[in-house]
């Protein structure tokens, strides 16, 4: 099969995962792919496991006397953003303007500047009701393809090479229950970026911020010198952090403070945050900027009006890269010899190589060809998938020395 075949196949799977579940995988969608995926390595005659937590994981014996495993890693799980269930994937001919789907969605050159690069090429979009599943399911499409081109080409040379299909990344889970001490490879690459080329090793610093805001009710009439109305303490604390510092207004390696999710009324409020910053001192100076916001206003308000819980969440693989770079020199050479311009960006998010390389997997993420992940407006154009197969080769290649 091609890695267009086994992507259209796959994205038929519903693996949406949902953070409310406790357990792993999240969601029996994605237990069904993982198992059609064991199985499918097993039929092509790869040692491969699956475990309690439906972690597929599978080796291919060195063939020869190569220094160093490496390995290749995709999440079988969709984002909850948008429903990835009875996805209808249809392939096009771009032929330019924007792209109306079958529910009236629009996909344009101003929302997806690329677009204009992809003129005459074929991509793969949706039917405008459901996200594509690019993220990640190209990953696992591309793995798999370079896994049956080995398998089938003994011919390859090539060092110790190992595979793994995670659940619940999307919910930010997909290493919790990885076993990477025993996993056995050396050093790898996500394979769960976008566009064709993009090769990223740099992602935010991550810190959750659980806030709750503690007001005094009573009746409007009588209000007056006596009622504290949590609603509008909160929006004194959310007015402090500055309007620069939010995600509709950073880009880059800009950080910046997101109010996630608020609930509450006058008595009591809660709102959940994220932090986010690629330089550690920055990250660490908006961490301390949240405390001293609640140490201003419980003196203003009164001790315990506000509670605030910070948590670190992951953080920039950067720092463990660094010491590793022949990872990124070798996927900007898999990429050349693949005839695809490498482009270097940072992650504005996580990824679960930033998890792995601080756990002793080094672990950067390349591009999947994807475009609009999470949306409705999600597209992969065809021959990405391909040739990112080829980058997978051109790499196993290269540590095969």
């Amino acid at each position: 099969m091609t890695a267009k075949e086994r992507f259209l196949k796959y994205v038929t799977f519903d693996t949406t995962s949902n953070e409310e579940s406790l357990t792993c995988p999240s969601t029996e969608g994605q237990t069904v792919l993982l198992k059609h995926l064991y199985n499918e390595l097993v039929s092509l005659g790869v040692n491969a496991k699956m475990d309690g937590n439906g972690y597929v994981t599978a080796k291919i014996d060195a063939n020869t006397n190569a220094k160093n495993s490496v390995c290749f890693i995709a999440h079988v799980d969709t984002s909850p953003a948008v429903s990835g269930k009875d996805v209808k994937p249809i392939e096009i001919e771009y032929i330019g303007g924007d792209i109306v789907l079958n529910s009236g969605v629009k996909i344009t050159e101003n929302d997806t500047p690329d677009l204009k690069k992809l003129v005459g090429q074929k991509l793969i979009v949706t039917d405008g009701n459901t996200l594509l599943g690019a993220d990640d399911k190209a990953g696992v499409a591309e793995i798999m393809t370079a896994v049956e081109i080995l398998i089938e080409h003994p011919e390859i040379k090539h060092g110790d090479v190992y595979i793994a299909f995670t659940p619940d990344e999307e919910i930010g889970r997909g290493t919790d229950k990885f076993d990477v001490k025993n996993f056995g490879a050396d050093f790898g690459y996500t394979v769960d970026g976008g566009a064709i080329g993009e090769i990223e090793y740099e992602n935010f610093n991550a810190a959750s911020l659980s806030l709750t805001v503690n007001g005094v009710s009573i009746h409007p009439g009588s209000a007056k010198n006596i009622m504290k109305n949590a609603v509008d303490l909160f929006c004194e604390f959310h007015s402090m952090l500055p309007e620069s510092m939010r995600p509709s207004t950073t880009c880059g390696y800009e950080g910046f403070f997101m109010a996630d999710d608020v609930c509450g009324g006058v008595e009591k409020l809660t709102c959940k945050y994220i932090i986010r910053d690629h330089d550690k001192q920055k990250f660490e100076e908006k961490k301390a900027f949240v405390c001293k916001i609640v140490e201003f206003l419980n003196g203003k308000h009164g001790e315990n009006t506000f509670i605030a819980q910070i948590k670190d969440s992951y953080f920039n693989m950067a720092e463990i890269i660094k010491d590793n770079f022949h990872l990124i020199d070798n996927a900007k050479t898999a990429m050349k010899n693949a005839g695809v311009e490498p482009i270097i960006i940072p992650i504005r998010g996580g990824t679960d190589g930033a998890r792995l390389s601080f756990e002793g997997l080094p672990c950067p993420n390349l591009s999947t060809g994807g475009y609009n992940f999470h949306g409705k407006r999600e597209f992969i154009p065809s021959f990405a998938l391909e040739k990112m197969v080829e980058v997978i080769l051109n790499l196993i290649d290269i540590y095969s020395k």
